[in-house]
């Protein structure tokens, strides 16, 4: 069985554009692959979280993994920080890592453009980080956004440059998970493209939102001023409401309102309430399960637990066998 790996940083909630993009295939995956997802709490460490909010987050990714329908009885389901393998490896790798590659780093270059006053190494070597993650438990398939495709390649790089520094054929090139058309793209409520935190207030709509949330922040979703002619194409900002709605909505409800679009009798504020009432039924249950596990310490404990011995089995391995190929020996 193929092993994947996939991680998240926690720095926000999860939205639905987190769940169709790529966590709703991570469910369905869990049942076909061996697979590993943690949460990257190092890599948040570039951005200088303080303590608390570090740990809360961490915590609110976990509740929301679990409500979204990962199982830790059939995936591991890990803290990064709870594998300290991870760093050893990452040290390895780095020696072998060359500062010019690192520099090239199309991330990198953008996060000292856009942060001039945070350039550590840790950005720097943020690649050979990632690279450490995915070669720890030697993960053959990786799903990565277009914006980490080239550390995925780097990582093919390391692995390679390993195994010819030492002679031996170790590490395997993990390639790309690509989702084709099970990935939906999910767009968000101000008219700016893709749903996400980052992309402005009151664009994303969370898991764990509550249902007069909800209702405000559709209700300031970006439109026009309607049609004026009969069957007229649909502007972009149109395009994405009618988008949102064809995920949360029945077909019934998507043709009517379509119908309407295409008869220029549309009104927006109608399809709006629709649309808001069709995301609380949608995200309700999602609403639900996070209330309870957040109640629930014991059995949260339990999952980080389990996760952190899960992925320190195959870790503690893959580390062992590296400083023998290194030549670290336990005895002389």
């Amino acid at each position: 069985m193929e092993t994947v790996l996939s991680g998240i940083r926690p720095t926000g909630n999860l939205h639905l554009g987190n769940y169709f993009g790529a966590l709703k295939n991570f469910i369905k995956m869990q049942n076909e692959y061996n697979c590993y997802f943690f949460i990257a709490d190092y890599h948040s460490l570039t951005t200088h979280p303080n303590p608390e909010n570090l740990q809360n987050n961490v915590r609110q990714i976990l509740i929301e993994y679990l409500a979204a329908g990962l199982d830790p009885e059939k995936c591991t389901l890990y803290i990064q920080s709870d594998v300290p393998e991870v760093i050893e490896l990452y040290l390895f790798l780095n020696m072998n890592a060359y500062i010019g590659e690192l520099e090239r780093c199309a991330s990198f270059k953008d996060k000292i453009r856009k942060n001039p006053q945070n350039i550590n190494a840790g950005l720097l070597t943020y690649p050979t980080l990632m690279a450490a993650d995915i070669l720890l438990h030697k993960a053959t398939k990786v799903p990565v956004g277009k914006d980490q495709e080239q550390h995925l390649e780097m990582t093919r790089t390391f692995a390679n440059r390993f195994n010819r520094i030492y002679g031996v054929d170790y590490f395997v090139e993990p390639q790309a998970f690509n989702f084709g058309e099970n990935l939906v793209k999910i767009p968000g409520l101000n008219g700016s493209g893709k749903m996400g935190k980052s992309e402005g207030e009151g664009n994303a709509i969370y898991l764990a939102d509550k249902p007069d949330m909800i209702r405000k922040k559709v209700m300031k979703a970006v439109t026009d001023s309607g049609p004026t002619i009969e069957n007229q194409e649909k502007p972009e900002v149109i395009k994405n409401l009618f988008q949102l709605m064809s995920v949360v909505s029945t077909p019934d409800t998507v043709q009517y309102f379509d119908e309407q679009y295409n008869k220029c009798a549309i009104r927006y504020g109608d399809m709006k309430k629709q649309l808001a009432e069709d995301m609380i039924k949608f995200v309700s249950p999602f609403t639900e399960r996070i209330e309870e596990l957040k109640a629930d310490n014991e059995y949260l404990e339990k999952v980080v637990k389990i996760g952190a011995e899960k992925a320190r089995e195959s870790a503690r391995k893959t580390i062992k066998e590296v400083r023998e190929i290194i030549g670290f020996k336990s005895s002389l």
